[in-house]
């Protein structure tokens, strides 16, 4: 399920017994966890009906009781249980009563429980035991620009904002798919463009600085070069602001397809010092080792869908060393 369908169940009066927000994009997460207290706490006194756990140290006791208690004055009760994940070693029975408490029927809903987990094992039966009448709600960064475009024209949407389709395109293209910012930046637009007038693409490049453009040029520059060391400090930087991991692959494979062409005997589009700049990088690299980067692209891109068992930032960092080497 995705936040838009959870939005749409929550307008219709459908409130679940159980939801798992996962996913590592905390914007989502939080916009998420927002909406179902509105709907389930209201203006109800939240002071006895709303619980909040943390995995690194709430029992499975604590969260099973939690659930057990009913509401006080008002007709439903919220349990929020934070990062169950954290318990793993410490005590493997709170994601099993997790696993159990998501399987309650669709009449247990006057208590909700919610768990958000920003890194959750897919493999894992606590995971799996949020299905129907429980949801689970992917809360996962954007995996291109198309995802990253389509959540400016649902935010544009939700502030009032009136968007002409070039503006948020090259907001997009500036900002990248970092959504706390491109949520800030789509509000600064709306004050430059004035109450009730459409936001329009002089707007964006008046008023929105070029955060995504440049650092990740840092980074391909630092691989095509060979400094691995610089490019790992890059990718560090990248990461801690909150560039996703999708679309940092995205203009690694853009830039090594780049070379390849160049490799190949292409002219390389740019000005000047662009097209000398990917000309020495492409000396670097043979032709099939080009084609081999952009299979490593490929599989790391793979593996962060799931298909790994490494970490997103581990992935990365091995991806880079690969590339740079």
């Amino acid at each position: 399920m995705t936040l838009e369908e959870l939005q749409e169940e929550l307008a219709a009066g459908q409130i679940r017994s159980a939801y798992l927000l996962s996913g590592e994009e905390a914007l989502l997460r939080e916009d998420a966890l927002r909406d179902i207290r509105e709907a389930v706490l209201g203006d109800a006194p939240a002071d006895f009906n709303f619980d909040r756990l943390d995995g690194q140290n709430a029992t499975a006791a604590q969260l099973t009781d939690s659930v057990q208690t009913l509401p006080v004055m008002a007709p439903r009760r919220l349990v929020v249980l934070r990062d169950p994940e954290a318990a793993r070693g410490r005590d493997k029975g709170l994601l099993d009563a997790v696993a159990a408490l998501a399987k309650r029927p669709a009449s247990d809903a006057d208590v909700v429980l919610v768990v958000t987990a920003p890194k959750s094992d897919r493999r894992a039966a606590y995971v799996k035991a949020f299905k129907d009448p429980a949801a689970e709600v992917r809360c996962d960064p954007p995996r291109n620009a198309r995802e990253a475009t389509a959540f400016v024209r649902a935010e544009a949407e939700r502030q009032g904002v009136s968007f002409e389709a070039a503006a948020g395109k090259l907001l997009v293209e500036r900002v990248g798919g970092q959504l706390l910012l491109l949520r800030q930046e789509i509000a600064k637009a709306a004050l430059l463009a004035g109450p009730g007038k459409k936001v329009k693409r002089q707007h964006v490049e008046s008023g929105t600085a070029d955060a995504a453009e440049e650092p990740i040029w840092d980074l391909t520059d630092a691989i095509g070069e060979g400094r691995a060391g610089d490019a790992l400090s890059v990718l560090a930087k990248l990461t801690r602001v909150g560039a996703p991991a999708p679309v940092l692959l995205g203009a690694l494979a853009s830039h090594f397809r780049r070379l390849l062409r160049v490799k190949a005997g292409g002219e390389a589009a740019g000005p000047p010092f662009v097209r000398r700049k990917l000309q020495s990088q492409a000396q670097r690299y043979t032709g099939p080792r080009l084609r081999s980067c952009l299979d490593a692209i490929h599989t790391t891109d793979t593996a962060l869908k799931g298909a790994g068992a490494l970490s997103p930032e581990l992935a990365l960092e091995r991806l880079v060393l690969g590339l740079a080497g």
